[in-house]
């Protein structure tokens, strides 16, 4: 039996906050599909999960011309439990989750972008009980103080300006640096 290291399901755990989706039939699979210029994003998350993959990313063309970069993993009984956490009857939610660090750099190399003097995680998937447990889950793991803020008719999490030193200070060891710009 495979173990998963801590480094991957923390990925696992920030890529299914952000941009990852799962299927599962008798096992669960992760599959990560980024534009093509993450290349190298894609790439540094397939060597963390080189283990569970059988085949290297491969480039791919999508809807309206959009070139993809993408890989799935094995199907296998050690992501199952985080399929059934993560989808209730087939939509995305939020489960109680350990939140590191990196499940944090992750999930905003995924989907965080720069607000002036703070940072947004894009949660409009996500509902407003998900979205209020994950402000709880930034502040009592992380000590990071949030608040979600209106984005046209959805919500998403903004960091506050007092807590984006300690958000700098988790994210920056594992932040690439392409992705240096969402820092404000």
């Amino acid at each position: 039996m495979l173990d998963l290291t801590k480094d991957q399901r923390s990925l696992i755990v920030g890529s299914l906050l952000g941009d990852g989706s799962m299927r599962c039939k008798k096992n669960a699979l992760l599959e990560i599909n980024h534009c093509l210029k993450q290349r190298s994003y894609v790439d540094w998350k397939w060597r963390l999960l080189r283990n569970l993959v059988r085949t290297p990313p491969k480039a791919r063309s999508g809807n309206g011309g959009r070139q993809a970069y993408r890989f799935t993993t094995l199907s296998l009984p050690q992501l199952t439990p985080f399929y059934e956490a993560f989808y209730i009857a087939g939509h995305k939610a939020v489960p109680d989750l350990e939140l590191t660090p990196l499940a944090l750099a992750v999930w905003f190399m995924d989907d965080g972008c720069k607000s002036h003097r703070s940072v947004y995680l894009n949660t409009q998937q996500f509902d407003k009980c998900s979205q209020a447990s994950l402000l709880c889950s930034l502040d009592a793991q992380l000590g990071l103080k949030a608040s979600l803020n209106r984005d046209k008719s959805y919500f998403r999490i903004r960091v506050a300006v007092k807590s984006m030193d300690r958000f700098r200070l988790l994210v920056k060891p594992y932040l690439l640096d392409e992705f240096a710009y969402k820092l404000p």
